[in-house]
């Protein structure tokens, strides 16, 4: 197997039209490589400027998991420090697992803070949705967002080879749950078992009237057994607008 190292977009874009196989990290596609056969060309985005950016509103794609700290938001960095182990988190990437993993452990975090993606592709970088790249999985390079007002996570403990725990996820952004127009906005994400469910919502004097319309979004499929973790979790980033 040859392994590229592109230092530029377009070297990049050279690699994927030569079909150059993404590798992360390695550490989702190493032992279904040693099944079934390695690639014959393989392409790694961490020598990749764009794909390597640490920052308050941007996050790149070759960045390691055990790499994300206070630089980035409190929701994104605690949802990276639940992820496997610690030499898991030394190798694993965001881009793969976003992209790669059937968990998506970041995914519940990304898209309360609305992040959305630049994604390359053979004729080039353009910018999509969240539900994009977990539909079609391109080659992602990085995530941008609205920096939000307070955030929150919570991941609950699970038993080995026990179904995937339920992850919850909230941030309070200034005007709509969209950073538009007056007012605050909340968006929540919670993973149970394989499935993200999202909702958003403006925010008035009421916290118990944003509730409500949460409930009203896709989040109102949660059992009540999630609920019980998503209220108190709102309620108090409610808490900290005031």
């Amino acid at each position: 197997m040859l392994l590229r190292l592109p230092t530029s977009v377009s070297e990049a874009q050279e690699c994927l039209a030569e079909g150059a196989v993404p590798v992360g990290g390695a550490t989702l596609v190493w032992a279904t490589w040693q099944r079934e056969g390695f690639p014959e060309l393989a392409m790694s985005l961490r020598k990749l400027p764009q794909a390597n950016v640490i920052g308050a509103e941007r996050l790149g794609a070759a960045v390691l998991l055990g790499q994300m700290d206070g630089r980035v938001p409190d929701v994104l960095r605690r949802a990276a420090g639940t992820v496997g182990t610690g030499a898991v988190r030394r190798a694993a990437t965001v881009g793969g697992n976003l992209v790669g993993s059937a968990l998506r452990c970041l995914l519940p975090a990304a898209l309360v803070l609305d992040a959305r993606a630049t994604v390359l592709e053979s004729d080039g970088v353009r910018e999509t949705d969240l539900a994009e790249v977990v539909a079609k999985r391109p080659l992602l390079l990085s995530l941008r967002w609205p920096a939000p007002l307070a955030c929150a996570y919570r991941k609950l403990p699970a038993d080995a080879g026990a179904p995937p725990p339920l992850v919850v996820a909230s941030a309070l952004h200034a005007g709509d749950a969209a950073g538009e127009g007056t007012g605050y906005g909340v968006r929540v994400a919670a993973r149970d078992g394989y499935e993200v469910f999202e909702g958003s919502a403006v925010h008035g004097a009421d916290p118990e009237e944003t509730l409500e319309s949460l409930r009203a979004t896709a989040l109102g499929e949660l059992p009540a057994a999630a609920w019980r973790v998503v209220r108190p979790q709102v309620l108090d980033l409610l808490a900290r607008e005031r």
